[in-house]
C-alpha cells in the first residue's frame, strides 16, 4: 500500500461535522495519560497489537499525538486516530469500530490529526500505507507518492 500526501494549508473548516457527531453523543477529543490503557485495549479487540504499540507512542508526547471518539451514549471508545506515532508528521494509525461505520466518525478523526499537525506547523502531511486510498483522496485530498511502498514498513518482522 502507498504512502499518501495532504496539502495541510488547503484543509477545509469542519466544524459542522464535528457538531454533527457531538448531536449524536460522539465526543472527538484528545485522551489524558489514565485513558492510555483503555484505549490500548480497544485498539488490541479491533485491530490488534501492531496498532497497539504505534499508537501507546503518542502517549509519550505533550500534547498527546491521538484523538478518540467517545459514545456519551453508549459510554465506550468508538474510534481513534493518531499522529506522529511511527514518525513524524505521519497520520494513523487508526481505526473505528465495525459497528459504528459509516456515521463520519474515522473522517473526522482524520481531520483533527490533521489539524493538529497544521497547527503544529507542518505544510505536509503523510498517510503511512494507506488502505483505503479513495477514502483519503476524496476527505483531504490525499494524493499517491510513487514509489512509497512499503515505504518506512519495510523492516517489519
Amino acid at each position: 500500500m502507498p504512502d499518501l500526501l495532504v496539502k495541510l494549508y488547503d484543509l477545509k473548516d469542519n466544524s459542522e461535522l464535528y457538531k454533527s457527531l457531538e448531536e449524536q453523543g460522539v465526543r472527538i477529543f484528545r485522551p489524558m495519560t489514565p485513558n492510555k490503557s483503555k484505549l490500548r485495549r480497544f485498539i488490541m479487540e479491533h485491530f490488534g497489537e501492531g496498532w497497539a504499540d504505534e499508537t501507546e507512542a503518542a502517549f509519550s508526547r505533550i500534547p498527546v499525538s491521538c484523538f478518540i471518539a467517545y459514545d456519551d451514549n453508549k459510554k465506550k471508545i468508538i474510534g481513534f486516530a493518531g499522529y506522529d506515532c511511527t514518525a513524524p508528521d505521519f497520520f494513523g494509525p487508526t481505526g473505528v469500530d465495525e459497528a459504528e461505520r459509516g456515521r463520519g466518525v474515522g473522517k473526522a478523526l482524520l481531520l483533527k490529526c490533521l489539524e493538529a499537525l497544521r497547527d503544529e506547523g507542518y505544510g505536509y502531511a503523510i498517510i503511512g500505507s494507506a488502505g483505503p486510498v479513495e477514502f483519503y483522496r476524496k476527505v483531504c485530498g490525499a494524493t499517491v507518492i510513487e514509489g512509497s511502498s512499503p515505504g518506512i514498513y519495510k523492516d517489519l518482522v
